[in-house]
């Protein structure tokens, strides 16, 4: 089977886990404390609404990351909430689950917020420091220009110092464990643990790279509107955030697509270059967790393909 042919499969790395969903479920496995792997299970539900935006372009992509980021959280919960909790201490987890899974809604809100949130930053605060270079670069062209360059160095800072973190350090070890994963099977390989350690951390579907082509996106959608005031600039920053998703994921998936392509393959180039902080070399035991949370979802998968042709022949 050609990877045209392969079904999508997206992925999300968790503390101590990784997440992968398909067309009808999500799955995460988590390391516990005492070494075992713990699974967490989510169907996916169809939204008639979602489903006829996501066939529409440029909308398509702002969907598209309001399911990610309210999934995402949830299995982001879970595996903030299980990791570093000794199985013996389970009974006091099961006490709390049905208040919790009554907050699932609240979790997933939560989840759409604070990515809003820290667009909303990224997107404001390059604005101010610009503003200050106002004497030496007056025109919208030059301000708009180093407003990109100022969202791009905070962007790479940010992900670079957080990266220092012991955590955030293992999460990005589990990123790129699920970046080898998708790889492996893409390229149709067994999943095996030597096989997928053989495989590239980066990808170019990934989300790091979605968050800088919205940078430079921004760049070229800024430049149609004006610099000043400060509070037209403002508030067009705002309006335009879903405009900027929108291309941005564009341009992503297209260039997914033409990564096999010489030439035009290094048009995701950039997005690689960051994923070298997003994403590290993991270990053996961070991919084999990666591969049973993969293998698990396509058990799932299959399942959930075999029922729909049985009633299709019934």
């Amino acid at each position: 089977m050609s990877n045209s042919q392969k079904p999508v499969y997206g992925g999300q790395a968790v503390v101590e886990g990784v997440m992968f969903g398909g067309k009808h479920h999500y799955v995460t496995a988590v390391r516990r404390k005492d070494q075992s792997v713990e699974y967490f299970h989510l169907p996916r539900k169809a939204n008639p609404y979602f489903t006829i935006l996501k066939k529409i372009p440029f909308l398509r992509g702002i969907i598209a990351i309001i399911e990610s980021s309210a999934n995402g959280s949830k299995h982001l919960n879970f595996s903030t909430e299980r990791f570093d909790v000794d199985p013996k201490e389970d009974e006091i987890i099961k006490d709390k689950e049905v208040s919790k899974l009554t907050m699932y809604l609240g979790v997933a809100a939560i989840g759409v917020i604070s990515f809003l949130f820290g667009k909303f930053a990224f997107t404001l605060i390059p604005v101010f420091l610009a503003v200050l270079t106002k004497p030496i670069f007056p025109s919208d062209f030059a301000q708009v220009l180093v407003e990109g360059f100022f969202k791009l160095i905070l962007l790479i800072s940010y992900i670079y110092f957080v990266s220092l973190t012991p955590l955030i350090k293992r999460v990005f070890q589990y990123h790129g464990a699920e970046h080898k994963v998708i790889n492996t099977f893409e390229a149709g390989v067994e999943l095996t643990v030597e096989n997928v350690q053989a495989h590239s951390r980066l990808h170019y579907r990934c989300g790091s790279s979605f968050i800088l082509f919205t940078v430079f996106v921004g760049v070229f959608v800024y430049m149609l509107v004006p610099t000043t005031p400060l509070w037209l600039r403002v508030v067009d920053r705002l309006l335009l955030i879903p405009v900027v998703l929108g291309i941005a994921f564009e341009i992503l998936q297209l260039t997914n697509k033409l990564r096999d392509i010489p030439v035009l393959k290094y048009l995701g180039y950039p997005g690689l270059w960051l994923q070298l902080i997003t994403t590290k070399e993991p270990q053996n035991d961070q991919v084999e967790v990666a591969i049973l949370s993969f293998n698990e979802l396509l058990r799932r998968e299959r399942e959930s393909e075999y029922s729909v042709k049985s009633e299709e022949i019934v």
